[in-house]
């Protein structure tokens, strides 16, 4: 399935991906096109870690996120699809709430690289945390809503962040765990266009287009790919 693949990166990257192991934790906005991406590209392994369920406000920008999938666990039917994709990767779900306990339990020393892609700041200080301690490449998600620029995203080391309120909280809750540096991100240099949107009760969501979330997830994947072939050498 992936002739054309490999006639851009050759027989030996192709192979080189077909036994790599990666583990996406969020398949919402982002990280659903994240594990999009890699199980087109040919990754052998891809886990995919979520709680939540489909909704209708999902149906904006979410890949998974259709009329026929509301309700369904986002981690279990985005192993389904990369199984359609591709019948020859191992699709490993885990619909749980990531926190500093499961995540033990994940076995993430077994794979080659971790994506964050959450959206909870103590869940992503216990992936990033956990992937330093297993010495495990690890890229992280910043904030990609209330945002609709996607020429304005970068990749970068989280201490040369600017402007995101998600990066500065990371970042301010990974120094008091003692890193500083040596964490990969993906952030926008765009200013929100507004602060977010309140429900019915009172909670604040940010605001979202499918633009940001989405060049997000393909340029992280992007990233991840030409790490795992040594093509970003």
């Amino acid at each position: 399935m992936n002739t054309r693949t490999e006639a851009l990166i050759g027989k030996f990257a192709m192979d080189l991906l077909k036994e790599r192991k990666v583990f996406v934790f969020g398949v919402g906005g982002v990280g659903g096109y994240v594990a999009e991406a890699l199980a087109r590209s040919g990754v052998g392994t891809v886990a995919v870690a979520d709680f939540d369920t489909v909704e209708e406000t999902n149906l904006n920008r979410q890949i998974i996120a259709l009329k026929s999938t509301v309700g369904q666990n986002k981690a279990e039917l985005m192993a389904a699809r990369m199984r359609q994709i591709n019948d020859k990767i191992v699709a490993k779900y885990f619909p749980e709430k990531i926190d500093e306990t499961n995540i033990r339990y994940m076995m993430i020393e077994k794979y080659d690289y971790i994506i964050d892609a959450v959206d909870d700041v103590k869940a992503k200080v216990a992936i990033i945390k956990m992937a330093k301690e297993k010495k495990i490449p690890v890229i992280s998600c910043m904030g990609t809503g209330n945002k609709i620029r996607p020429e304005k995203l970068k990749i970068a080391d989280i201490k040369k962040t600017t402007t995101c309120p998600l990066a500065k909280a990371v970042r301010k809750a990974l120094r008091v765990e003692g890193i500083t540096e040596g964490v990969k991100v993906v952030y926008s240099t765009e200013e929100p266009l507004v602060s977010g949107t309140e429900d019915e009760n009172g909670k604040v969501s940010p605001a979202s287009a499918i633009f940001v979330p989405a060049a997000a997830g393909i340029m992280i994947a992007g990233e991840v790919f030409r790490d795992l072939t040594y093509l970003n050498e």
